[in-house]
């Protein structure tokens, strides 16, 4: 069962991805993010971004009591899930790496992250201390490695001090 903590970083990115804030998602949430990612990206992403936003879709609406729409606690339910499946996180976190390295070099470099985060929340953001506490090695980029532990860190981890707890920003922690 999901700790308070794990909730509240669920929650962070469930809040950011509801669109018309009724306490749902739905694939049009999803469409929907991958519209707004696709709209600060080269031309081109967009069928990537959704193809992406639509793996995610199909897990979620797979593990929900309802089929089109999810809840949090769904969500949470599929987190429950991940400290079994660590391949799963593992290949998610890599087809999320490959949408937020918007130039194929292998490297989140700190204007593709903000773009991947402002993109989710829907507005500005300044990422300028969480991107450095992502970078662990202190080299100004996001590696492939790090961007992984960090996912995993994220979605199947408990650890307030985690540097992947941050990765959609800061959560409230209890």
């Amino acid at each position: 069962m999901a700790s308070t903590f794990q909730r509240g970083k669920v929650e962070l990115v469930f809040s950011a991805m509801d669109t018309d804030g009724d306490g749902l998602l739905r694939e049009s949430d999803f469409e929907s993010l991958a519209r707004r990612w696709a709209s600060v990206r080269a031309a081109g992403d967009e069928e990537r971004l959704t193809a992406i936003m639509h793996g995610w879709w199909g897990t979620l609406a797979a593990h929900s009591r309802d089929p089109e729409s999810v809840t949090v606690d769904d969500v949470l339910t599929v987190v429950d899930l991940l400290g079994q499946i660590p391949d799963a996180v593992t290949a998610t976190a890599e087809a999320m790496f490959e949408a937020v390295d918007e130039d194929g070099d292998g490297r989140i470099s700190p204007t593709e992250y903000q773009r991947m985060i402002e993109a989710w929340n829907g507005s500005p953001t300044d990422t300028t201390a969480v991107f450095a506490r992502l970078d662990a090695d202190g080299d100004g980029i996001i590696s492939r490695t790090e961007f992984t532990l960090h996912w995993s860190e994220f979605w199947a981890g408990d650890d307030p001090a985690a540097p992947g707890t941050h990765v959609f920003g800061t959560p409230s922690i209890p």
